[in-house]
């Protein structure tokens, strides 16, 4: 402590103290040197166990985090009634695929999964401490709910099978049966569950006094493979007859729809001939003096159509089902090169008629062609 006390008076510049001689006279002395560097020491033995506690805590800490995620995976899914049947199951059973295949957990575990967990629940002492504590937390009668579902064991259902098939006394014999053999059975069993069991093996004539009935005299005891292959040839035929009748009917469909368009084709021709029947005149002989009267401006004569013209403007081309004009060239024979609307002709009011090419292709008038775009005068006996 004066070590300490004088280091720190040479670091604040106090005076150093002065020496006393034996005979009381004091001398002087000269100052102290110092130094800013820390002095390094020997630490006391509660310094140490100090050091070495902080060191221990930090280590144990870890640890305990690491069991913390073991334990967390080890019991990631598992419920307290899980442990409860898994534990009475194997008690039963002695054997892990028959609790596999005959207990339902509250999550669909695979056989790997069950077998980790019971080996966790036998060597983890964590997992075991803590399954084990969760399980005394349950309720009473979760305990029981579980308790009345455990599986058989060999032993018990070995006693069953001594009862005979044609027992007829309801539940009386399994009565004397669980008193003789108390032990045997499980805690929870009762004559009524007894019973019930009993059922099921004698339904799969389980029972002592049962026989398999023997096969019929050139019968043959059909394969696993056997079966399978009769199933796949069922439901290949199955599935062929279905493939059939989805084609007729598919092609009757296809037919149906078929004639409907055809029908709705001709229907649509016939009206379309109704309609042009008021604006075209169809003329087997010629023109006579009567027919040609004053509200006939021009004929229009063809090979097979003559044309009244009625109007001062008429249109020439090729009538389709969503356009029409009024003199249709496409009844005069192929018309695929001619446009749909190929030209306009209109009288003027001195009595002269033009010709206006409105298509994409010329036409000749006279031999002197008309392109698209221009026009030309048309006079009485002119042929184009």
């Amino acid at each position: 402590l004066l070590l300490s006390a004088m280091e720190a008076g040479a670091e604040k510049g106090a005076p150093a103290p002065k020496k006393v001689a034996k005979g009381g006279k004091k001398t002087s002395t000269k100052p102290m040197r110092t130094s800013k560097r820390s002095i390094k020491r020997r630490k006391f033995d509660d310094e140490l166990v100090e050091s070495s506690l902080q060191q221990t805590a930090e280590a144990t800490g870890t640890r305990k985090r690491d069991d913390f995620d073991h334990l967390f995976k080890m019991t990631s899914g598992w419920l307290p009634t899980d442990d409860l049947a898994l534990i009475l199951a194997v008690q039963q059973t002695n054997d892990l695929e028959s609790v596999y295949a005959g207990v339902s957990f509250s999550s669909s575990f695979s056989l790997s999964d069950i077998q980790e967990r019971w080996y966790a629940l036998l060597y983890d002492p964590y997992v075991s401490r803590l399954a084990v504590e969760a399980i005394r937390q349950l309720h009473p009668e979760q305990i029981a709910e579980i308790e009345s579902k455990v599986l058989w064991s060999k032993e018990e259902e070995k006693l069953l099978a001594e009862v005979s098939c044609g027992n007829s006394d309801g539940t009386k014999p399994f009565e004397e049966l669980l008193e003789k053999n108390r032990i045997a059975f499980f805690r929870t069993r009762t004559p009524k569950s007894l019973h019930d069991h009993w059922l099921k093996m004698k339904h799969y004539r389980l029972l002592k006094d049962q026989k398999v009935q023997p096969m019929l005299h050139g019968d043959t005891l059909m394969s696993f493979s056997d079966a399978e292959e009769q199933l796949e040839k069922a439901e290949k035929e199955q599935q062929q007859r279905k493939d059939q009748l989805h084609a007729a009917i598919v092609r009757d469909d296809a037919l149906e729809q078929e004639l409907n368009y055809i029908d709705r084709q001709q229907k649509r021709a016939i009206r379309r001939l109704e309609e042009d029947i008021p604006k075209w005149q169809t003329l087997v002989e010629g023109l006579s003096a009567q027919e040609f009267d004053s509200q006939t401006f021009a004929v229009l004569k063809g090979r097979i159509v003559r044309y009244l013209m009625r109007s001062q403007e008429i249109t020439v081309g090729r009538s389709t089902d969503s356009f029409s004009v009024d003199v249709d060239l496409s009844l005069e024979g192929p018309a695929s090169k001619i446009s749909r609307k190929q030209a306009i002709i209109k009288m003027k009011p001195d009595g002269e008629f033009l010709f206006f090419n409105e298509g994409k292709r010329p036409v000749f008038i006279d031999g002197k062609p008309v392109i698209s775009g221009s026009k030309a005068k048309i006079r009485q006996d002119r042929k184009s």
